[in-house]
């Protein structure tokens, strides 16, 4: 076989083998996550609907990214974060996020989520990010919170006469933004309409999961948390970190 022949055969060995290792890749994709395209396929197609994430310094870590990971690879829901001015925001843990939009120029959301951390206790009196929950709940299929954004939801009013719940740590400090809102001391995470809200921290993921059972199907949420080897606790009345009855749920 001659030189020219024997580089050819490579080239098409080369070729069929690298064919085969991105079938492979494709199909392990598929199975692992049915809602998902190929990454090539998330980043070129524009999905239809957004997910709006709150940020602020001193949000809680875990409160965004562990809703992230289970909404992150939704066949038609997009992320976006949104801060005040579009500004860089660092988290509790020192984590900086760089977000998409400000309160100004973010798009209309379909999902509202806000999460909690220190940074709540400053800006349960901000007028401009109480406008903003009140401006994108108007128009959300979903609005949701992690934790103390709870009380954010609460002082902004959306949360008027229905029940939801919050971190059992902060469920004091939360109750007291509100008394028109029906709070769940028990719950795990709480449904009232198209308005969810979960417990602390750990309890977002949980509570994201939900969602997407209620966006899609118990498949799809089940699909989410073995990607990510994750033990749902699929029960909104079970939580373990809810240890003594608290007025008011």
């Amino acid at each position: 076989m001659s030189i020219a022949e024997q580089l050819t055969r490579r080239v098409m060995i080369g070729g069929a083998a690298a064919a085969i290792v991105a079938g492979a890749k494709s199909a392990l994709a598929g199975r692992l996550d049915p809602l998902a395209s190929t990454h090539d396929q998330q980043v070129e197609v524009m999905k239809p609907k957004q997910i709006g994430i709150v940020l602020f310094d001193d949000f809680e870590t875990l409160d965004v990214f562990g809703p992230v990971q289970m909404w992150g690879r939704l066949a038609d829901h997009g992320l976006t974060f949104v801060s005040a001015d579009g500004r860089p925001v660092q988290s509790s843990h020192g984590v900086r996020i760089t977000p998409d939009h400000s309160f100004a120029s973010a798009p209309p959301l379909d999902v509202l989520m806000v999460p909690g951390g220190a940074g709540t206790r400053r800006l349960v009196d901000d007028a401009a990010l109480l406008a903003f929950v009140r401006r994108q709940d108007e128009g959300s299929s979903w609005t949701t919170s992690v934790c103390t954004g709870a009380a954010i939801l609460a002082r902004a009013g959306v949360l008027d006469g229905r029940a939801a719940t919050t971190n059992k740590l902060a469920f004091e400090w939360v109750r007291s933004q509100s008394d028109a809102v029906i709070w769940r001391s028990r719950a795990r995470w709480v449904v009232d309409g198209k308005y969810v809200t979960s417990s602390g921290v750990s309890a977002g993921t949980d509570m994201a999961l939900a969602l997407v059972e209620r966006l899609y199907d118990r498949t799809a949420a089940r699909a989410a948390a073995a990607v990510a080897e994750y033990h749902w606790n699929d029960d909104p009345e079970s939580d373990p970190f809810a240890v003594r009855p608290l007025k008011g749920g």
